[in-house]
């Protein structure tokens, strides 16, 4: 007995579409998928989450910053008229330390800090600004007291001199002195002239009219003639004296005779002494 072949040939192996393919287990969709944890229960120690605070610890909180600005606003502003009367004594103080409340008082109630601040040195400053000048009016007045001088007491006279009659005199009329005639106002000329012929007189010992030559001459001082005779009339020479200096100068010098030195000093070339000059000169050469 043959047994009849499939139709259309081929093997009895199974397809493997048709195969059985594994199954996952059968799972409860209503099951819990994690394990229920405690999040309030404290965690193990030394496993503490970074930036989270300790078990029963709460959060510190700072108080808030007050959005109101009233008292450091106010501070400011009496504490700019403080400044604007710093310079009145006792009023500039008054507001000054008016203006240092308010500012502490805002800054305590954590107000504008800038606005406090800024009161708070302008009270400051007119407080001080405003004893100063307290202390400067104070001084000013005590130097002034001190300055002003002590009144005069003045004691009454005795009931006796008092008593006594004043003898009153007629006052004697003066006779009005006349003054003076002013000196004439002597001329620069003049005055240098003297001088120079004082310096000839003192140094060259020269005579009279010699110094009045060399005064006026065109080839000396050229002096004019009024100027020149003022001088000479004016000086202060002793002319016997300034002979016997010529002469001995003549006899040690040039070791001239007695003679000879007596025609110089009396020649109208020489030194034109007087003959009364030129005698002395001569009477006293050996002296």
């Amino acid at each position: 007995m043959t047994t009849s072949e499939p139709l259309g040939g081929g093997s009895q192996q199974p397809d493997p579409a048709y195969a059985q393919q594994p199954t996952a287990p059968h799972t409860n969709p209503y099951a819990p998928t994690a394990q229920y944890t405690d999040t309030t229960a404290p965690p193990p120690y030394g496993q503490q989450p970074y930036g989270q605070l300790p078990y029963g610890q709460l959060p510190q909180q700072t108080p808030p910053r007050s959005t109101s600005a009233g008292l450091a606003i106010a501070a400011l502003i009496v504490g700019i008229v403080a400044f604007l009367m710093g310079l009145i004594p006792v009023a500039g103080a008054l507001v000054g330390i008016a203006a240092i409340v308010l500012a502490v008082l805002a800054l305590q109630k954590r107000q504008s800090k800038g606005l406090a601040v800024t009161g708070l040195i302008l009270g400051a400053v007119a407080t001080i600004a405003s004893f100063g000048s307290l202390v400067g009016i104070g001084a000013a007045v005590n130097s002034v007291s001190d300055d002003k001088p002590a009144a005069i007491v003045e004691t009454s006279a005795p009931a006796e001199e008092a008593a006594k009659p004043v003898e009153t005199t007629a006052p004697v009329a003066e006779t009005p002195v006349p003054a003076a005639p002013a000196a004439p106002a002597v001329p620069v000329e003049y005055q240098s002239a003297l001088i120079k012929a004082k310096s000839y007189s003192d140094l060259m010992h020269m005579s009279k009219a010699g110094i009045y030559d060399q005064l006026t001459s065109e080839y000396g001082e050229q002096f004019s003639p009024e100027a020149g005779q003022y001088a000479v009339d004016n000086l202060q020479a002793d002319y016997n004296a300034n002979a016997l200096a010529k002469a001995k100068s003549y006899q040690e010098t040039m070791s001239m005779s007695p003679e000879a030195i007596r025609d110089q000093l009396t020649s109208e070339y020489g030194e034109k002494f007087t003959p009364e000059e030129a005698d002395y000169a001569i009477l006293h050469l050996n002296d």
